[in-house]
């Protein structure tokens, strides 16, 4: 059962961010709501939060997601918060979201 990435994971991660002028974070890491496999999410919460301030577009996408930046402290320096995660999903895929087309219809 993988409950949290482990340091080799969390490099690999870091190091395909640094880079980034735009990144979507849909999922934490691990089980982050137990401080003992919160250590990978945290990393990289912290990771987003340091591209945020270069100039990187983070997006954090999801109820669980959202909770672990709150959690780690780092929400209020992302780019964009949606707790709508399965929905923005959609939305990048091009697909149509009945909330929006109810919005243009009217």
């Amino acid at each position: 059962m993988g409950l949290d990435i482990g340091p080799d994971s969390v490099k690999v991660f870091q190091a395909a961010l640094e880079q980034c002028k735009s990144a979507i974070w849909n999922g934490p890491m691990g089980v982050f709501e137990f401080d003992k496999f919160a250590a990978g999410t945290e990393a990289i919460a912290h990771t987003l939060a340091a591209q945020t301030a270069k100039g990187c577009t983070t997006i954090i996408g999801g109820g669980d997601s959202v909770a672990a930046v709150e959690k780690v402290g780092v929400a209020d320096q992302m780019s964009h918060i949606s707790t709508g995660g399965g929905a923005s999903l959609e939305l990048l895929e091009g697909k149509v979201l009945p909330g929006i087309a109810a919005l243009d219809d009217a």
